[in-house]
């Protein structure tokens, strides 16, 4: 199938604005034949908007798969005449993105080894001005929002319109059951403060393994993302990188028919009456926890007081692991997961602290 420019280019816009937005392709463009292939079974499927391929892929350690570099870039625009599919790739450079653009890459990503350097960004966001292309964006390895946030504004100040962002999870220590743990409560903050921008799931890499992949992409659209950027291969148990976490365009396809797509509101006067009540209901608990919490912070500025008149240390690792001992143990028997019930104590602790700071400040 031919596409003129033109023609492209309103499409490249229509899947910007589709919701939700699927972007598929494999992990790394590893020969012409295996791209295109890729691509052709997905667009068969119907399901999938936009073909991503790895190019040049930023690997933790050396002599592992870098990706075959701008020689593979003629495959993807091939891919696309072919299919019609838009097309995606991650830049690190600026000469990267100066690569992609002379080969009609449509939409470019950020990584997030790159989005963890301001240094990087501001490399890519000066080759990308007076550039007239959407770019998507990663979250960072690492969680820091900061960064995170100042790559959008860098992209935003180089002229860039068109700016979505991608949570693909965090690196953590601890982590056992994912790839890289999602983290949704900072996800869900980086939405909220950029609630016009498109914020699409990476699930591969969050999952890491293809097991896990549909319960994460469900709860990706309960929390209501805009869409999947998800890895596919024709021979997944082969791909040469990151072959656990990659599936066929046909089990894309079925999981994408598998999933419960759920939307953000309602034509019902039903609906929105029973919602309103419910979340005065909600309202009127969360004041009272305010005036719960306003008369802890009193008691531990008096706990305050007394460490200051007898030269006693703020933090009381003993009592401190008392308390969240007890807090769990409580939690978990009235249904409060013990991961909650940690990150809120955590919070409770750090403001009490500061208050018995001020204290022994005063």
């Amino acid at each position: 199938m031919q596409t003129t420019a033109a023609s492209l280019n309103e499409k490249v816009q229509a899947v910007w604005n589709k919701r939700p937005m699927i972007i598929s392709g494999p992990c790394s463009a590893e020969t012409e034949e295996q791209l295109i292939a890729t691509a052709q079974r997905l667009a068969a499927t119907g399901k999938v908007d936009m073909l991503r391929a790895g190019i040049w892929k930023p690997r933790t350690k050396p002599g592992m798969f870098e990706g075959v570099g701008a020689k593979g870039l003629p495959w993807l625009q091939q891919a696309k005449k072919l299919t019609g599919l838009p097309t995606t790739v991650e830049v690190a450079t600026g000469k990267q993105v100066q690569d992609a653009l002379t080969f009609d890459v449509d939409v470019l990503w950020i990584g997030a080894r790159t989005t963890v350097n301001p240094f990087s960004v501001q490399e890519l966001a000066d080759a990308l001005r007076g550039v007239d292309v959407p770019v998507l964006i990663k979250n960072p390895v690492n969680p820091d929002m900061e960064l995170w946030s100042g790559a959008v504004e860098r992209v935003a100040r180089a002229g860039i319109k068109q700016i979505g962002l991608i949570h693909r999870g965090f690196s953590s220590y601890g982590n056992t059951e994912y790839r890289n743990a999602p983290m949704w409560h900072l996800a869900i903050d980086m939405k909220l403060k950029y609630p016009d921008m498109p914020f699409i799931n990476d699930p591969s890499h969050i999952c890491g393994r293809r097991d896990i992949l549909l319960d994460t992409m469900q709860k990706a659209i309960d929390l209501d993302y805009d869409g999947f950027i998800i890895e596919s291969h024709i021979d997944p148990d082969n791909a040469w990188s990151d072959a656990k976490q990659q599936v066929t365009p046909e089990r894309l396809a079925e999981m994408l028919d598998s999933i419960v797509w759920r939307r953000e509101d309602v034509n019902s006067e039903e609906y929105h009456a029973a919602l309103e009540k419910l979340r005065n209901q909600i309202n009127q608990l969360d004041d009272e926890l305010m005036q719960i919490l306003s008369r802890r912070m009193i008691i531990a500025e008096q706990i305050g007081q007394y460490k200051k008149d007898n030269n006693i240390t703020i933090l009381q690792t003993n009592r401190w692991n008392e308390i969240i001992e007890r807090a769990t143990a409580r939690g978990e028997k009235i249904g409060l997961s013990k991961e909650f019930i940690t990150r809120y104590f955590d919070a409770v602790h750090m403001e009490s602290i500061n208050h018995q700071k001020k204290v022994l400040d005063s």
